[in-house]
């Protein structure tokens, strides 16, 4: 028996929930049930009473707002505690086309992806500037060399995840989600692939996305650190070789000079800026190992979480486990 679960997070979101879950299917081929989740990220207004007022089976309530990346994993771990095998992400603002849902969910079903991603036609959305348009195409070819993916639209929320995804996933990140886990994926080997999705006409401006410049430097802070975590030995490597190597070039220079031209000096600067120059760069060569060896305590503790994951999950199969009240610092209630 296949169950989806469609997570939704919310952040005052009563103008345009409304929208949202009244275009959202409950029943799909290939798929034997469907149940509805909202994820209320801190919510001051009308969200939640809006999420009940239209059946949402399961609503995880933060007393604050925690941000966007801590809501989706919210929503990613309490749909495996409920049972889902297919995960679906979308927002709450309609921005995506529910209509597509099938289209996404089929890789998944068909056994041929862990993760699918809609692409949205980015150059024919017209609320896009040329500018957040040049950006998004920027931002996902980066993603796609850190990731070693062929994800065309990175920063797209709308997803499907299967069981085992979700079950392997960590987002690290308080800003978004949606980044770090490509990168991640693509670093843990998942098979992640994109579908071409609509769009749906804007209901409210972008909370995430507030200024283009601000989102894109944390954007690639965000890639830096998920290239940091999942590959320190390599980074560390390639950022020591580069004062190493000025270090050498300067102490070669500084040979040269002492014993082949006759000038005058002994080029005390110089010898003492190679010294440093050499090394800074052994220093993060050993901040490398380092960090490499902390690299493998932290994939130790990830299998240990996805063992006892999988043990939840099969609980929730069995019809053993039982949603808590509490979510961390959250509250989760289900059959709402």
């Amino acid at each position: 028996m296949t169950k989806l679960i469609i997570q939704i997070p919310c952040y005052n979101e009563e103008g345009s929930l409304e929208v949202t879950l009244s275009a959202l299917p409950r029943q799909l081929r290939g798929v034997d049930s469907i149940e509805w989740l909202v994820i209320d990220d801190g919510s001051q207004d009308r969200t939640v009473e809006v999420a009940k007022a239209y059946g949402v089976d399961h609503i995880v309530h933060f007393p604050r707002n925690q941000g966007l990346a801590k809501a989706f994993m919210a929503g990613l771990e309490t749909s495996l505690k409920v049972g889902a095998d297919i995960i679906v992400n979308t927002d709450a603002d309609n921005q995506y086309c529910a209509d597509d849902i099938p289209k996404l969910i089929q890789p998944i079903i068909l056994q041929q992806a862990d993760i699918v991603v809609g692409a949205r036609p980015i150059w024919k959305t017209t609320h896009f500037s040329l500018t957040k348009k040049l950006l998004q195409k920027l931002g996902s070819w980066v993603v796609r060399i850190a990731s070693n993916t062929r994800i065309p639209d990175a920063p797209s929320g709308f997803r499907a995840f299967s069981q085992e995804a979700a079950l392997r996933l960590n987002v690290f990140n308080s800003y978004t989600y949606t980044l770090e886990t490509i990168i991640q994926a693509g670093q843990k080997g998942m098979s992640i692939v994109s579908v071409p999705i609509r769009t749906n006409p804007v209901l409210r401006p972008s909370r995430l996305v507030k200024n283009n410049t601000t989102y894109v430097v944390r954007s690639l802070f965000t890639i830096l650190r998920i290239f940091m975590l999942y590959k320190p030995l390599r980074f560390f490597l390639i950022l020591g070789s580069v004062p190493f190597s000025l270090g050498v070039m300067l102490g070669i220079r500084w040979l040269i000079l002492l014993f082949f031209y006759d000038i005058g000096g002994t080029h005390i600067p110089s010898l003492i800026l190679t010294a440093i120059l050499i090394l800074i760069g052994f220093q993060l060569w050993m901040f490398g190992l380092v960090a490499d060896v902390m690299a493998a305590n932290r994939r130790m503790l990830e299998d240990v979480q996805l063992r006892m994951r999988r043990l939840d999950t099969n609980a929730a199969k069995n019809g053993d486990y039982q949603v808590d009240s509490t979510y961390e610092s959250a509250n989760c209630f289900s059959g709402l």
